[in-house]
């Protein structure tokens, strides 16, 4: 059954495509939800529109993840934990505790689940921690574990 997506959908589409899906899936999930339309002859002027607006706002969450960018690339955020005297830390630092940081050290207000750490931190020092701010921006924050007094 051919739908026009009216919203971002994973591993269908995105807002303003008209694509193919099972019968089923379109009858009980995408029409009673309002996430799609049935794509008849007329709609597809309706769907340019859409994916148009969907370019333009593309491309201006592109230069604001830019310009955060910018700005997490040129600061170091430092995050005091509890601390042993080896440099191991008593729980660890994960990337919710990353996103609250840098909201509160540089203001710009980062996503925890934008925070890429394969696993938390648990030691004392420097980490570079890698920040998806758009499908096609990345950048890297550098993290200063410091131990608390």
């Amino acid at each position: 059954m051919r739908v026009l997506l009216r919203d971002d959908i994973s591993g269908v589409g995105k807002r303003g495509d008209v694509v193919e899906v099972a019968k089923g899936f379109a009858r009980n999930y995408l029409l009673p939800t309002g996430r799609a339309l049935v794509a008849g002859d007329k709609i597809e002027k309706q769907a340019q529109s859409m994916r148009r607006s969907r370019d333009l706002r593309n491309v201006a969450d592109r230069d604001a993840a830019r310009s955060v960018a910018a700005i997490l690339g040129a600061a170091t955020i430092t995050v005091t934990a509890r601390a042993a005297a080896e440099g191991r830390l008593f729980g660890s630092v994960s990337a919710n505790d990353v996103a609250e940081a840098i909201a509160a050290q540089t203001g710009a207000e980062i996503d925890r689940h934008k925070v890429s750490l394969s696993e938390p931190i648990k030691t004392v020092g420097t980490h570079v921690v890698p920040v998806q701010l758009h499908e096609e921006v990345t950048a890297e924050v550098t993290v200063e574990v410091v131990p608390s007094a």
